[in-house]
């Protein structure tokens, strides 16, 4: 096949890494997509997909929104220069946007859960930052309730033509 040519397995666009369990653990009210200050080296990493943020959290330092303790590690293509892999990272939002996720953080006492990068359509690496309030016990029950009767409500339909 000397005509092939073959998937170099980067991620040009779409989801590196995900976190479901913040959707899980919180009532999300509002999301807004952020642009992410990174290196050569940790746009390389993330073409890869090895990216976590599962414990992941936006907070504020000095006036701007930063994404602390996510996971990016270091890209093994023999590049000389070397990062941290849970460096804080600064997020991409404008004053007013800063300034309205920050206020409804120390008035509502929400929180600001990273739900997933990705790269958009222009292959521009983005953090999709959700403006979340915690959920209690009950709540999570409750939504695993949820999620589970929409499951076998699916499985019934399709198969109610079906003879068994």
């Amino acid at each position: 096949m000397a005509g092939k040519k073959e998937k170099s397995g980067m991620i040009s666009h779409g989801i590196v890494a995900q976190n479901r369990k913040g959707r899980f653990d919180y009532t999300i009210l509002e999301t807004v997509e952020a642009g992410i200050v990174l290196k050569g080296p940790e746009v390389k990493s993330l073409r890869l997909g090895r990216s976590t943020i599962t414990e992941a959290y936006a907070a504020e330092r000095d006036g701007d929104i930063w994404l602390f303790n996510s996971y990016i590690p270091e890209y093994q293509g023999g590049v000389l220069s070397r990062f941290e892999p849970r460096a804080p990272r600064k997020l991409l939002l404008h004053r007013k946007q800063v300034a309205h996720y920050l206020s409804a953080v120390t008035r509502a006492g929400a929180s600001l859960v990273p739900l997933d990068i990705h790269f958009n359509a222009r292959g521009v690496a983005k953090v999709t930052i959700g403006l979340g309030q915690g959920r209690k016990k009950e709540d999570k029950r409750h939504a695993i309730a949820e999620r589970d009767w929409q499951r076998d409500k699916a499985r019934l339909i399709r198969n109610k033509g079906k003879e068994y």
